[in-house]
């Protein structure tokens, strides 16, 4: 596809394909050609008419409601914008069209999320094919601090309730901070003197979690919320309150793990057969709590000065609790798990679809996480216009902590036990270890038989700790101050009609404190203790009843606490970070003439310089064997690194007849690595195992690490149109992202003498062609080069009016993305779980096909509307049992939701009272991790419907 006839543009497999480089200079050009034929012009376009308060500030008026004035306030937004842009907008006060802003902004076209594999709901937000990271999250304009290692929100601590708009930003524009790669998000709370009059809406939802997911246990809640906005003083005052609170009890979830999905191995009759290699199934509950609150305060004296204090509060709490089983079928786990003996087994092709194994230990598995986030935010806004000039000074800041208390528990036969069980199945085909139907000889149920121990020899056995169980308490905190100086002057200087100019400063810390150790019970390596309680659990898939219990609150009383201090701990999960990012920027916005066609947009760059620092340890492994109760001698150490950055953008919108729109967006953007990246520090040790010999082997941060960076292309061509009142539109759009510089983690040969983490007694090899070298591999993250990543995304949002009136009140909204990349990324270096042997992965986050579809209707008080959302396979992000981010695979799905609501009118006594039934992943999807191959499930997670009911009040 040709772009443009000029220099610029060429054909290559039919892709489209700019010059981006230099990109400074093609602006300049392009502004130029501009400059030919122009004139001054009224850039406003049609819009609703406004009433104006005492001041002659424009006051919101409301001519449509629920469903359609979402879908018109968001077309407004998105029409109205001269960045390329995606909209949600609020149907009424606190009503997003979902829940979540995860689960709304997911229905955006080139957007998708990532089910939290807890809950099952929407969690983290990739845009055109780029992980969480690669997003700028802003409210009402300020860059947000995150609670996880990386940069990537948690969109849960935001309560849909509290916002009015969100709108996501896919070409930069000069004048907003915190940009990424991806987009930039920005979420938007209502403005109190933004509404004509007084309005309270209060509801309530009851709700039901769970239900027709296999049997299982339900869970119950509730959704309550308040939002109070008003006037006073002649409209000079205006303030909005909104509370939220939300209660889960957690419905009960079934999570099969197939411990890869591979085979394992045993002897029968003289010849070797493939047998289950092991199994993990649990029956986990999610109790979720989240409390919200907001505060706007906004004082206007005059139509010229506006001041505004806002604060935003959430708090989160999530307690997972997982009861099951995990065993090696015929293998070993430990050292104090013997291999079983195949005996009675059924053979066919060299598998044993049945069998029985000897000298089993179950580990019956009694887990739980309590996490607790806390999201402050608060900001003062003030804008003086005068003669021309908008001045606007705004400081604000965000933090973010994030608290971590993690429980594992051990329990079955103690270390020397001798009467052993048995496990037999029958059903298996040779490659999935969950397929099976198990039964074993011992009742893991029976508190006789099964006690709190160290039942495999986890710890080390004999020659290491007793390990009965483990805990990880922890703690991250980010914060985040801004403060920025702007000033706007309007002119008329040929294509120019405002020029912009600015500073920001912004300051952020983010640190993570954590400490580790094993859980003891009795004395000596076999010590046991009674597993407290009684309660009993089965899970789905085994079928094998286990003893249950609750963790918390044993250590001091069942447990002692053995503290384990090892390198990974010191180096990896106790750090601190420091960035302070100053901003100068200068945008001029644009209107004209080009060939006869109106266009409006904006021009600028950003001058940015970074100077950050950080706080590590250097662990000396050569004291220290990395178990429990051993500490590793340490010392601390600094980074420090700092660098500039030049990012030009400019955004163009040319009117087309018929009221069409032809965009184009061009510019430079940046995305900062993970925080934990740029730690200092790590350690060293004698690899013995390596391929080639004995060779030193470590790890490290990189606090020298600069940004991702990338120049990016977006065209889109939207169609808008009026039909019998009802508003709609449709758009292509195209996307190409060169990624200049990429952070990746890989092995790197270095020089440990030179390196500041080698001791002068960590042994060296003694053997091999590395014998007595001080040269090994270090795995820390680096700046690469990149690749490129590009796509086309298909919209339209179509009222059924346009087709007939018969049919209005009908419509339906639909997108497709299809998004490709040309970067593989090596997987030795990167924590990537199931891999399947595979050498390379894509870039995280990435789902080729993206679909989203809504059927709505709206008349006579009904609103009902049934939403489905479909994303292909992908590399996502999970937490591991080490309380690490690591990669994996995770299979394509499709979600269903569906909701039906009754508004009374104007005209009865119920005015203003509405009542909503909803139904929430309607077809049971569930969470499938995979190793590679989609066939080979190495997870699978179920949640079931979840359901509610409720009412809602506004006068």
């Amino acid at each position: 596809m040709k772009i443009f006839n000029g220099k610029h543009a060429r054909n290559i497999n039919g892709a489209l394909v700019f010059k981006l480089s230099p990109v400074a200079a093609g602006c300049a050009v392009f502004l130029s050609a501009l400059g030919t034929n122009v004139y001054a012009q009224d850039a406003a376009v049609s819009q609703a008419a406004q009433a104006t308060d005492a001041n002659g500030n424009p006051v919101s008026t409301v001519t449509v409601t629920g469903i359609r004035r979402g879908i018109e306030a968001a077309i407004s937004i998105k029409k109205n914008s001269n960045s390329i842009v995606e909209a949600i907008s609020a149907e009424d006060i606190g009503k997003l069209p979902d829940a979540t802003v995860a689960e709304s902004i997911s229905r955006l076209p080139g957007v998708t999320a990532q089910r939290d594999k807890s809950s099952g709901r929407a969690s983290a937000i990739s845009v055109r094919g780029l992980s969480p990271d690669f997003n700028g999250t802003l409210l009402n304009g300020r860059e947000q601090a995150s609670a996880g290692d990386s940069r990537g929100v948690k969109f849960d601590l935001y309560p849909a309730e509290m916002l009015g708009t969100i709108t996501i930003y896919k070409s930069p524009d000069a004048s907003l901070m915190g940009q990424g790669i991806a987009s930039t998000i920005d979420q938007r709370t209502v403005m109190p003197l933004d509404f004509g009059k007084r309005t309270v809406a209060v509801g309530y939802k009851a709700m039901r979690f769970g239900e027709h997911n296999n049997g299982l246990g339900t869970g119950t809640g509730y959704r309550s919320t308040l939002t109070y906005i008003d006037q006073f003083a002649n409209r000079t005052i205006g303030v909005a309150l909104g509370a939220v609170k939300f209660n889960d009890t957690g419905a009960e979830q079934f999570q099969a793990d197939g411990w890869g999905g591979g085979a394992g191995s045993a002897t029968y009759n003289g010849q070797a057969v493939k047998v289950p290699n092991g199994f993990k199934t649990d029956v986990q509950r999610d109790p979720q709590t989240n409390k919200g609150v907001m505060g706007i305060l906004q004082f206007r004296p005059n139509k010229d000065f506006v001041t505004t204090v806002d604060l935003f509060h959430s708090k989160n709490t999530d307690n997972t609790k997982k009861t099951g089983l995990e065993g090696s079928v015929c293998g070993s786990t430990g050292s104090y798990d013997p291999n079983g003996v195949l005996t009675n087994a059924t053979i066919v092709d060299g598998v044993a679809t049945s069998g029985t194994c000897t000298n089993f230990k179950g580990d019956v598995r009694n887990h739980i996480e309590a996490v607790t986030d806390t999201l402050n935010s608060w900001g003062i806004n003030s804008r003086l216009r005068r003669e021309g000039w908008t001045v606007t000074g705004d400081i604000a800041g965000s933090k973010v902590t994030h608290d971590s208390n993690r429980y594992e528990t051990t329990a079955g036969q103690p270390g020397d036990a001798t009467n052993l069980s048995t496990i037999s199945w029958t059903g298996y085909n040779g490659k999935d270890n969950l397929a099976p139907t198990y039964t074993t000889s011992l009742n893991y149920a029976d508190r006789g038989q099964v006690v709190l121990t160290d039942h495999a020899g986890w710890g080390g056995g004999l020659t290491g700790n007793p390990q009965a169980g483990y805990v990880a308490v922890g703690t991250t905190t980010d914060e985040i101050k801004s403060y920025r100086l702007s000033a706007k002057h309007d002119m008329e200087l040929g294509p120019l009609t405002a020029v912009e100019f600015g500073v920001n400063r912004t300051n952020r810390s983010k640190g993570r404190d954590q400490n580790e150790g094993n859980l003891v019970v009795g004395t000596g390596p076999y010590g046991s203790a009674p597993v407290p309680g009684t309660d009993v659990m089965v899970t789905p898939q085994s079928g094998i009843p286990v003893v249950a219990w609750n963790p918390l609150g044993s250590l001091g009383t069942v447990y002692q606490l053995l503290p384990k201090v090892d390198q990974p701990i010191q180096t990896d999960k106790n750090w601190d970070v420091s960035e302070k990012v100053s901003t100068g920027y200068l945008m001029g916005n644009l209107e004209g003439e080009l060939f006869g066609l109106s266009y409006r947009g904006n021009i600028g760059a950003q001058y940015i310089h970074t100077n950050q620092s950080s706080t590590g340890t250097v662990v000396d492994t050569s004291k220290c064997a990395g178990v429990a109760g051993q500490a590793c001698p340490a010392y601390v150490v600094r980074g420090h690194h700092s660098y500039n950055d030049f990012l030009p953008s400019m955004n163009l919108g040319f009117e087309l007849p018929y009221d069409q729109m032809l965009r184009v967006g061009l510019g430079k953007t940046l995305s900062r690595t993970k925080m934990s990246d740029l730690r200092p520090g790590g350690g060293v040790s004698l690899n013995t195992s390596f391929h080639d010999g004995p060779i030193l082997s470590g790890s490290a941060g990189n606090p020298n690490l600069e940004p991702f960076r990338a120049k990016a292309l977006d065209l889109s061509w939207e169609k808008y149109f009026t039909v019998n009142g009802a508003k709609g539109y449709v758009a292509v759009a195209g996307f190409y992202k060169k990624l200049d510089t990429y952070v990746l983690t890989v092995p790197k040969t270095v020089d440990f003498a030179t390196s500041g983490l080698l001791s002068a007694k960590t042994p060296l090899p003694a053997s091999g062609p590395n014998a007595g070298s001080t040269v090994g591999i270090l795995n820390t993250p680096v700046n690469g080069t990149g690749g490129n990543i590009k796509g086309i995304e298909l919209t339209a949002s179509l009222p059924f009016a346009m087709l007939s009136k018969y049919l209005s009140g009908f419509g339906v909204e639909v997108n497709h993305s299809s998004t490709l990349s040309s970067v593989n990324l090596l997987t030795t270096g990167l924590t990537v779980i199931d891999t399947g042997g595979v050498a390379t992965i894509p870039l995280p986050g990435l789902s080729r096909q993206v679909t989203n579809l809504r059927l709505y209707y709206e008349a006579h008080g009904f609103r009902a509307s049934i939403a489905a959302k479909h994303r292909s396979d992908f590399l996502g992000e999970i937490s591991d049992f080490q309380d690490n981010n690591q990669l994996t695979f995770i299979r394509g799905n499709t979600t269903v939701d569906g909701q039906l609501t009754y508004e009374f009118g104007d005209k009865t006594m119920l005015k203003g009272l509405s009542l909503t039934a909803a139904v929430n992943n309607w077809t049971n999807s569930p969470f499938i991790r995979y190793a590679a191959n989609p066939s080979e499930i190495a997870e699978k997670i179920t949640f079931g419907r979840t359901y509610s009911l409720g009412a809602s009040y506004k006068f």
